[in-house]
């Protein structure tokens, strides 16, 4: 089955595709991700790009445009699928904000990027069934992860950067209310090109699921569950966790993360009173002897 096609929606108001990408160069300390929704039933196509430099500040832009081809082009952002489950060509030319705490300013940005996936694609279907897949119902019906590996230029500010970076990326559809959750954590991480891992506890208010994977020895293994002690700043910003996971093979790992640069992107609801915030931040993980990077994501609801 080739999952990375669009498919027919549904009549809900907030049903979503959704593709996502992120990628961190460890030589040139970049960390980036972007995605691009569409939500046909609000005439809607939405893009968020952002870049977290390796001085702290981010770099980025967000882009909204109505829905008057399915084309994953929002603006000056562009998703071009390549190779079904395998590569995407991503690009992008035009100007993004520096947000440096102080002042925004605007930057000339331009990239031209490949990336291949490493892994087969994982469904979390593998693991979220019945009650759980009732629960995950306002976030997304269908939700597919994979890890990989990005190449090409970026251009920052009349800076040229060689990019070479693991990420991860996934691929949903379904109903998508940013609002719906009270929490959900998202970690993904690349040890190396033969060793990652995904770990997701959606916390909602009819109970929590949790979902992911861990790849090891060229196989995805599922996760049955993931406890997550996630350790925050006196201001509520997640700052580090330790976490086990227990893997559908009876086998369960330690692993521990600490944020090294922070992002918060607010998810404001339609009704004005609900708000999410998004916290996407660079995180360095441990397992055992290996040491990685990814994300260590927080969608957090404030009221």
């Amino acid at each position: 089955m080739d999952t990375d096609t669009l498919h027919e929606f549904g009549n809900h108001p907030d049903w979503n595709e959704s593709f996502y990408f992120n990628f961190y160069d460890r030589k040139a300390d970049i960390f980036a991700f972007m995605r691009m929704g569409l939500k046909p039933n609000r005439n809607e196509k939405a893009s968020f790009c952002f870049f977290i430099m390796p001085d702290g500040s981010l770099i980025g832009t967000t882009g909204h445009e109505p829905v008057s081809t399915t084309e994953l082009k929002v603006r000056d952002l562009r998703f071009e699928r390549i190779t079904p489950e395998k590569k995407w060509h991503l690009t992008f030319s035009g100007t993004m904000d520096k947000h440096t705490g102080k002042t925004n300013v605007q930057e000339q940005v331009s990239f031209e990027l490949d990336w291949e996936s490493l892994n087969q694609v994982f469904d979390y279907r593998e693991c979220v069934t019945g009650m759980k897949e009732k629960i995950s119902e306002e976030i997304a019906t269908q939700h597919f992860e994979q890890f990989g590996k990005a190449t090409g230029r970026l251009a920052i500010g009349g800076k040229d950067h060689a990019i070479i970076g693991l990420g991860e990326r996934d691929h949903s559809w379904g109903v998508r209310d940013w609002n719906a959750p009270k929490m959900w954590i998202w970690l993904t991480c690349q040890f190396s090109e033969k060793s990652a891992l995904n770990a997701t506890k959606l916390v909602m208010d009819a109970g929590e699921v949790d979902a992911g994977f861990i790849h090891i020895k060229g196989r995805n293994v599922p996760l049955i569950e993931v406890n997550i002690e996630t350790k925050w700043d006196p201001s509520g910003n997640p700052r580090g966790l330790e976490m086990t996971i227990d893997d559908k093979e009876g086998k369960t790992h330690n692993v521990m993360a600490e944020v090294m640069r922070p992002a918060v992107l607010p998810f404001p609801g339609r009704d004005g009173k609900n708000l999410s915030l998004l916290h996407e931040n660079l995180a360095r993980y441990t397992m055992k002897s290996e040491v990685g990077y990814g994300v260590s994501e927080y969608l957090i609801r404030t009221r």
